[in-house]
């Protein structure tokens, strides 16, 4: 489905992974601002519905795909070019890697660059493709990361290397694009499909809804603290989606 505009006003976002779990939070909650969204998933029938309900909000450009085929990305690249801006990156498509975790000591090199490539490489190439729209509005960047970046548990060494090698990417994409604004953002454990894939069996309806951190996520985008890395648990906000204090 894509539906475009000819208006070059509107505040647009390019929310990967969005058909599902925090990217479709947050390409809600960004839909009930008004902001024109640009929209991807790799399950056609999921990213379809999901754009069926963002669409009674605002105008949805929703592109099926993977974010480590460089075709797509290519795709996502000319989306922004047709919507004429882009005010916010979200790379927020990631890959956990096979059900039950590998060691290090099992993991074979195709998982290897099959994560990495997901998770970490796509994000900086879908940057680069979009950096000039980016740039001409001073926009923002949001790569979502993980707690799994700092952790040393077992099975997680995949996945969370995966996401320190995209906060490293981050924090020097900040430091060289200062009118931008640059975050690795920890939303912290939430009830989602990748969770429950990284624990099969277990219960995980005590994790809270990715809705409940999209109020203090946004609250970047509001009042642009300085790049670096956040946890959506530590960030002060309001209602009204201020940061408190800042």
């Amino acid at each position: 489905m894509m539906t475009q505009t000819a208006h070059n006003t509107t505040p647009t976002a390019l929310v990967t992974g969005a058909s599902r779990g925090l990217g479709h939070a947050l390409a809600t909650g960004l839909a009930q601002r008004g902001w024109r969204l640009i929209i991807d998933g790799r399950d056609r029938a999921t990213l379809d519905a999901a754009t069926t309900a963002l669409a009674r909000a605002t105008v949805v450009t929703a592109l099926c795909g993977d974010v480590g085929d460089p075709r797509h990305r290519a795709a996502l690249a000319s989306a922004v070019h047709a919507a004429g801006r882009l005010d916010l990156l979200v790379n927020n498509a990631s890959t956990l890697g096979p059900s039950p975790l590998p060691s290090l000591a099992s993991v074979d090199e195709q998982t290897l660059a099959d994560v990495y490539r997901v998770n970490a490489i796509a994000p900086l190439l879908l940057f680069q493709a979009v950096r000039d729209a980016l740039e001409t509005v001073d926009g923002t960047v949001i790569n979502v990361t993980s707690d799994a970046a700092g952790g040393a548990w077992p099975g997680w060494g995949v996945y969370g290397s995966s996401k320190a090698a995209l906060e490293q990417l981050t924090g020097v994409l900040g430091s060289e694009h200062p009118s931008l604004a640059v975050y690795a953002v920890d939303p912290g454990d939430m009830r989602t499909d990748m969770h429950q894939v990284a624990f099969p069996g277990d219960d995980i309806s005590d994790r809270p809804e990715p809705a409940t951190v999209v109020p203090a996520i946004l609250s970047l985008v509001d009042r642009r603290p300085a790049s670096g890395r956040y946890r959506a648990a530590e960030l002060p906000w309001d209602p009204a989606g201020d940061l408190v204090g800042s």
